[in-house]
């Protein structure tokens, strides 16, 4: 398998390889990139190459936009809607593949009731998501939101009792906050590319029927190729199924 790491737009060059038999598929490098590569012997026999890249999450959507890569394996459906929403793109989701649950992190403190008054939060700056973390404070019971905005921000806070402070701040750079906060609250694909476990290190972590399901995303029209849909049947396998179960024992749960 070929596995090639850009952080800018350098996929241009993989334009020289376009094949219908080969299929390009930009992601981050945990889970998903760790999942991908469990399907390559599966599509190798189909007659595909797969190409794995893994790119900055920043600019995932917009190579997938442009047609730079085939599909995109990172985020989930309310993530994928607001971006075409707001950038005026055409992406759609082909399949479910797995959950990854959010949740609370700090060093100060064991269990979320042990909060302090005045505590600093830490939570993803893109709306879906912040809206997600606030969503999650809520169900462990800090905070309580106003129920009129379908994305919640501080704004929506109608209750907090041990006036919290919320930081919004880069996802990916949410781990290294820790420190300097008395929580933070994390996606388990940057938790776990820090070496956090959501179920061991977590002081609070997002009820698995949470609606945010990551997905493959693909450009709008490519939906029904032969190509994407052999990837989607290869991730909705049983190899993969066992993989996820076995390999994250719980901090990553099957979709399908």
């Amino acid at each position: 398998m070929k596995i090639i790491a850009f952080i800018t737009f350098l996929l241009l060059s993989l334009h020289a390889k376009d094949s219908d038999k080969i299929i390009r598929v930009g992601t981050v490098p945990v889970p998903h990139a760790q999942i991908l590569e469990v399907i390559e012997p599966i599509l190798e026999k189909e007659g595909y190459e797969l190409v794995i890249s893994e790119i900055d999450d920043k600019i995932l959507n917009y190579a997938l936009e442009d047609g730079q890569i085939d599909a995109n394996f990172y985020q989930h459906e309310p993530y994928l809607l607001e971006f075409n929403k707001q950038e005026k793109t055409h992406l759609v989701k082909t399949i479910a593949t797995h959950l990854e649950p959010m949740a609370i992190y700090s060093k100060k403190v064991k269990n979320i009731s042990e909060l302090p008054d005045g505590a600093v939060i830490s939570i993803p700056n893109d709306p879906v998501n912040e809206s997600r973390a606030l969503l999650l404070l809520q169900e462990a019971g800090v905070i309580k939101l106003d129920d009129k905005n379908v994305l919640k921000t501080d704004f929506d806070i109608i209750s907090n009792p041990k006036n919290i402070t919320i930081k919004t701040m880069q996802a990916a750079i949410l781990p290294r906050s820790i420190d300097d906060v008395s929580a933070s609250i994390i996606s388990t694909s940057y938790a776990m590319a820090a070496g956090l476990n959501p179920k061991k290190d977590g002081i609070f972590i997002e009820n698995k029927n949470s609606p945010y399901v990551n997905i493959i995303a693909v450009k709008d029209g490519t939906q029904d190729s032969a190509k994407i849909k052999a990837l989607d049947k290869a991730l909705l396998s049983d190899e993969v199924r066992n993989f996820i179960i076995k390999q994250y024992n719980g901090t990553v749960i099957p979709a399908f």
